[in-house]
């Protein structure tokens, strides 16, 4: 039976003779239904008709379905000597992107920063041997696909590696997580928020949102708190949920004006 795929959120459903009724994600009142109705895509269908290319982001290597697919999700790969950490995940893996990231060493785990980025970890933790999958466990009613696999961590943060460690900063969702890498950007720091912090378009600030489709701003509260869990960590970079959506150098003096912009906003 065929693994389903759900054609506007990206999220991968267990194998079953027909497509599910419904997708949780998008009647979620952070995404949104496709006006035309739900529909679904089998990853026979997917592999006959989308594949996944590779470029790099500022200095980072990644991984996209095109023709674009859902949200345009892309998945990021931080290379270690012992392995890749594939940050965020797309709704698709294939035989020449898994060669691709054997090229760099392969997976040792996978982490995702909210339930929009889930795409098709379980089909990339099993390419890699069943990687860990870290997902927060504040969002597990929000697995469309179980795995053995996923890690449904708890707490505050977890650390992956000697220098990569997840934040969960909530806001977004309950269990929104973001990713620290001491490391990165040229041993300057780099972090990825996805879209918990979204970068702008001019790409000097980042926006907070409780539901981006919908126009629903994030609390003064859950902004504090994003900003508090953000505050000890030292970085130059941010990179985004898109491609070239990232802020490349003094990111961290950038960002703390953003939360000061906010709540100017709306004093």
């Amino acid at each position: 039976m065929p693994l389903w795929t759900c054609s506007q959120c990206g999220a991968q459903f267990p194998d079953t003779a027909a497509p599910p009724d419904a997708c949780l994600i998008c009647e979620d009142e952070r995404q949104f239904v496709n006006w035309s109705g739900q529909s679904f895509l089998s990853r026979e269908e997917m592999l006959r008709s989308h594949r996944l290319i590779w470029r790099d982001d500022l200095g980072v290597p990644g991984l996209q379905i095109e023709p674009r697919f859902a949200i345009g999700q892309r998945a990021l790969l931080l290379c270690e000597s012992d392995g890749c950490v594939m940050w965020d995940c797309v709704p698709l893996a294939t035989d020449a992107a898994i060669a691709h990231v054997r090229s760099l060493g392969g997976l040792k785990a996978i982490a995702v920063s909210h339930p929009h980025f889930y795409g098709a970890v379980a089909d990339w933790s099993e390419a890699f041997a069943g990687a860990p999958i870290y997902l927060h466990g504040d969002d597990r009613a929000f697995v469309t696909r179980p795995s053995p696999s996923i890690v449904a961590w708890s707490g505050d943060c977890i650390q992956l590696s000697p220098d990569i460690v997840l934040y969960r900063t909530g806001g977004h969702f309950p269990g929104a997580t973001v990713l620290h890498w001491k490391t990165g950007a040229d041993g300057r720091g780099a972090l990825f928020v996805g879209d918990i912090a979204m970068v702008a378009m001019d790409r000097r600030h980042v926006s907070f949102m409780y539901s981006y489709p919908n126009y629903v701003p994030l609390g003064t509260a859950a902004v504090r708190r994003i900003a508090d869990v953000v505050a000890p960590l030292a970085f130059d970079r941010i990179y985004g949920a898109w491609w070239d959506r990232n802020i490349a150098a003094a990111a961290k003096p950038k960002f703390d004006h953003s939360v000061r912009r906010h709540f100017a906003a709306i004093a």
